[in-house]
């Protein structure tokens, strides 16, 4: 975010100072928005894409610092834990085949990493969370060797001040107790970004936030951890409890999850998201770099500070100040995992922008009809149950709440989709392409957690082991995603 990590250790003196940062920053936040033309140029998509590495066993293979050396590319970067890599997409101008275009770069990038992983007997595989995970996977010595993570790791290890509680139900449930955050690393997500003008983002920031849990269902892909079957999602509530610091007293309050679906439907615009940020979480890692003066007109102020904190507390679907290109704002859609396609990737964002901004202008209607307790209920049960969810939906001239089943929520909204997708100006061809994806895997009923589990099933069923069965997945698993075809059309054994 701009400013070098050089220690673990902070004291009250940092804390006040970087505090004093967080204020005079927001006040700079508030006047570049009164800015005539800040922020308002076309909208385009960019994303991050997390990645695990692993051995010809598939087993995780602790190489990230020697694969991102001998790539030598500036977007791509190392991750908290050893065994993970994060590739940055270069932006696209939607209207200008961007998604296509984004999709081509995942291909390619995949290509590009899978050939310097082998040159290592590796490989590299898109996936929510890998099946192959064992317990020794995680711990300090995974850590991966960068200050900000050693930074993070002691902040977080010493807000919580002793383990860190995993209790995930399911068909197999998972209670584990943890001395650090390292499970985190067990998550690999699919970052959507895309830019937003100031005066259209809360109606699109609340719109994201109500079509999240319908994309999340139709794009599942982490059905379990350490053998255990779990959620469709698993990465939602493990990367919640992972680095969950708060110690839980039913009478007595205490502050939000760092890790949030949020606190409300956004009332005004953009600097609320900002400001409620630093208003409900302390710093985690409050370094201060040089201070910044307010720049003149055409120049936008780095924010670092604010920036940063920013970066520590994760919203699923978390506001986005970039000095880039003059400043703008963008939405980060964190919800979707990563894997098992380029295609299937892009189909659900496709499906998440389409869909948030088929509905954005009709946002003041829908928002009565749904209290945010309720989105946030079928964000997480989109994350359990996936495909099989039931959500409650709104309507313009609901009289009471109605429940639905997701797949016939999402058929029925495929039209508006396919319109929102149009005004972002994405070209007939691509709409086809993605839109067809999600219309296949509601045909099937299959997402990415579906195929695991019933893979590993059939494999079980056939006379397999339980972890023989998850490896033996995970190798048609890898074959399959690289040969980019939907998974919707997976073959199971």
């Amino acid at each position: 975010m701009g400013i070098e990590i050089d220690r673990a250790q902070f004291d009250q003196e940092d804390r006040r100072r970087f505090v004093q940062r967080l204020e005079v920053q927001l006040e700079q936040l508030r006047e570049m928005l009164r800015r005539p033309g800040f922020g308002t140029r076309a909208d385009t998509i960019g994303a991050e894409l997390e990645l695990y590495i692993i051995d010809r066993d598939g087993r995780p293979a602790y190489i990230n610092e020697a694969l991102h050396e001998a790539a030598n590319d500036p977007l791509l970067t190392v991750e908290l834990n050893r065994y993970n890599l994060e590739y940055n997409l270069a932006p696209e101008h939607l209207a200008h085949e961007g998604l296509l275009a984004t999709e081509r770069s995942i291909v390619a990038n995949l290509e590009r990493l899978s050939a310097l992983a082998g040159e290592q007997g590796c490989r590299i595989v898109p996936i929510g969370i890998l099946p192959t995970l064992r317990h020794e996977d995680f711990g300090d010595h995974c850590v991966t060797d960068r200050q900000r993570y050693r930074a993070l790791v002691a902040q977080l290890i010493e807000w919580r001040g002793n383990d860190f509680q995993i209790d995930i139900n399911g068909a197999d449930p998972l209670q584990i107790a943890m001395a650090d955050i390292t499970l985190e690393g067990a998550n690999t997500s699919f970052q959507v970004h895309q830019r937003v003008i100031p005066d259209d983002y809360a109606a699109m920031f609340n719109a994201v936030q109500l079509v999240t849990p319908l994309a999340l269902a139709i794009g599942a892909n982490s059905p379990g951890l350490f053998g255990h079957r779990l959620w469709d999602e698993t990465r939602v509530p493990l990367f919640k409890q992972s680095i969950d610091t708060r110690h839980m007293d039913r009478y007595r309050w205490s502050e939000p999850a760092r890790v949030s679906f949020g606190h409300g439907w956004v009332r005004q615009g953009p600097l609320e998201l900002f400001d409620q940020t630093v208003r409900l979480y302390p710093p985690l890692l409050p370094v201060c770099g040089a201070e910044q003066q307010m720049p003149p007109l055409g120049l936008a102020p780095e924010l670092a500070e604010l920036r940063l904190h920013q970066s520590t507390v994760w919203l699923w679907n978390r506001p986005i100040y970039d000095d880039a290109d003059g400043g703008h704002l963008r939405i980060e859609m964190r919800a979707l995992p990563a894997g098992p396609t380029a295609v299937d990737m892009i189909a659900g964002a496709a499906l998440m922008m389409g869909l948030a901004r088929g509905l954005r202008d009709r946002m003041e209607d829908l928002l009565p009809a749904l209290p945010f307790p309720l989105a946030e209920y079928n964000f997480y049960r989109a994350a359990q149950y996936g495909l099989s969810a039931r959500l409650v939906w709104p309507s313009e001239r609901q009289h009471g709440l109605r429940e639905g089943a997701v797949t016939d929520i999402i058929s029925e909204l495929l039209p508006v989709a396919d319109s929102g997708l149009d005004a972002l100006g994405v070209s007939r061809e691509e709409r086809d392409r993605y839109l067809g994806v999600i219309d296949a895997r509601l045909a099937v009923r299959r997402n990415g957690a579906d195929w695991q589990r019933d893979c590993a099933q059939r494999l079980e069923e056939a006379g397999r082991s339980k972890q023989a069965a998850l490896e033996q997945m995970l190798e048609r698993y890898v074959q399959l995603s690289q040969s980019n075809e939907p998974v919707a059309g997976w073959p199971l054994p």
